[in-house]
């Protein structure tokens, strides 16, 4: 059983064509500039933002103590460790290019037509957050997120499960700046003092603002590079 389902996740699965990775772009692209919409949808951006928070801390030798999430798609990350540091940094600068980076990965993998491997790195990665969970709704996002793409991955046809990847990745992709710019404008209007961009100055002695656009960078370049591979892999 285990070998079939392994043969499966690493085997390819049948490109969509072009009009359909249109139509998944812009299916994501409503996502991310609907405003109802967007009010859901962002759960999955905070989602992402936080992972990446928790797995920069371990990479960088911190040691992660949980992770919350909240239901205005607002969420919190505590590791402990140095508090200043290359390791503090790496951190910090994790959150808002996370989910850009993981929607670069997905098109990676999109590229070489491995469609069930990106639900089932999505499923992996939402049950190792769930370890981490520590707070209520934390865990029934992070369930209902994970059952979705587990009812895909196992019971949906090759054809479904290829448009429900490339929509994953293509909301990823397409979403990520817009935390971004939401960011500057909560900064712009002090709404926001405790930021990872205020972290960051704080810890490196560079302006806030110089993080902002690193941040909008690295998700529009992940954003141009990740658009280019799904259009190869059609």
């Amino acid at each position: 059983m285990w070998d079939s389902i392994w043969q499966d996740v690493t085997g390819v699965q049948p490109p969509p064509g072009e009009r359909s990775v249109v139509l998944t772009a812009l299916v994501a692209l409503a996502l991310v500039a609907v405003p109802r919409a967007w009010q859901v949808a962002r759960h999955v951006v905070t989602i992402a933002h936080e992972a990446a928070h928790g797995v920069a801390a371990l990479l960088s030798g911190r040691r992660l103590a949980g992770i919350r999430l909240h239901s205005d798609t607002s969420g919190l990350t505590v590791s402990k460790g140095r508090p200043t540091g290359p390791g503090m940094v790496v951190t910090a600068f994790a959150g808002y290019v996370g989910p850009a980076l993981l929607g670069l990965g997905g098109a990676a993998l999109l590229r070489e037509r491995h469609a069930l491997a990106v639900l089932w790195a999505a499923v992996l990665l939402l049950a190792l957050l769930l370890l981490q969970i520590r707070n209520f709704y934390g865990l029934y996002v992070v369930l209902v997120a994970g059952a979705a793409v587990v009812a895909v991955s196992w019971w949906g046809s090759d054809e479904v499960q290829s448009l429900a990847a490339y929509t994953g990745v293509w909301f990823l992709l397409l979403a990520a700046p817009r935390p971004v710019l939401e960011l500057q404008g909560a900064r712009r209007s002090g709404r926001v003092r405790d930021s990872d961009a205020d972290t960051l100055a704080r810890l490196t002695r560079l302006p806030g603002m110089v993080w902002v656009v690193a941040f909008l960078v690295v998700t529009l370049g992940c954003l141009l590079v990740g658009a280019r591979w799904l259009w190869v892999g059609a």
